[in-house]
């Protein structure tokens, strides 16, 4: 729990509203204005739809939206967990942050590439009223039609390398796989260092990226001005990029 925490806690130091913030606390106590000019100019970087759009096309760079069709048959689809929340009330359902993972791994075995749909048990151990993530993907899974035996999923998980690992496991002992050739489907910005974390535990990896942040034209979001004004939303995917950049400099996610 104290390690999960850790990883949550750091990026946010070294987060771009991180680093403003300690910047305006220095010039509190040092009175030196380079300081808050320094903040200044930070904050309006990374709230400026331009730099996002940037950060965001270099994270996903190669990767594009494939068609189901032309896809390889695997031992498995794994989707990668996404998030969950408890909305206010009294109702019991848990909503999602995005849907694409999901969806796209239930169509790539509607679409017959593996007979055997893997989802893992990605969990908040400061969330402990919501299950594992991959226990209620099989209950939604099972509800769109797909048979119970072929849907699996890991034991809960906090971060991408327990990810590859539980799922190297359950290759090894469920399904005795030899080969171990998986298609991953995970979101487009996370896809690199979700590959090499997988391949350095033996697995094959066809990539499947989606939920896509980057738009298909920056040329289109260059000459609207409203890309270049600051925002909160730029802001926060400005942030979300940083802790992609960190996460890929701790796992030595190369070229």
């Amino acid at each position: 729990m104290n390690t999960y925490l850790l990883s949550k806690f750091l990026p946010l130091i070294f987060s771009p509203l991180g680093i403003v913030l300690l910047l305006l606390l220095i010039f509190i106590f040092t009175k030196r204005k380079k300081f808050i000019y320094s903040a200044f100019f930070l904050l309006f970087a990374f709230s400026n739809g331009i730099l996002t759009e940037g950060l965001l096309r270099y994270l996903e760079y190669p990767w594009v939206r494939q068609d189901y069709k032309d896809l390889k048959y695997s031992d498995g689809i794994v989707v990668l967990s996404s998030g969950r929340h408890l909305p206010p009330g009294n109702s019991k359902i848990i909503e999602w942050y995005d849907p694409d993972r999901f969806i796209s791994g239930v169509n790539l075995y509607k679409a017959n590439k593996s007979n055997k749909l893997i989802f893992t048990g990605g969990a908040n151990p400061y969330a402990s009223n919501i299950p594992p993530e991959g226990d209620i993907y099989i209950k939604e899974a099972i509800s769109m039609g797909i048979p119970k035996e072929n849907l699996f999923t890991t034991g809960p998980v906090f971060n991408t390398l327990q990810e590859a690992k539980a799922i190297n496991k359950l290759l090894n002992n469920e399904f005795n796989s030899s080969q171990k050739k998986i298609i991953l489907v995970t979101s487009a910005f996370h896809m690199k260092r979700a590959k090499k974390i997988f391949e350095r535990e033996g697995i094959n990896v066809i990539p499947y990226p989606v939920d896509f942040k980057s738009s298909k034209n920056f040329v289109s979001k260059l000459i609207n001005p409203i890309q270049w004004m600051p925002s909160a939303n730029n802001l926060n995917a400005s942030s979300m990029a940083v802790r992609e950049i960190i996460g890929r400099i701790i796992y030595r996610v190369e070229k």
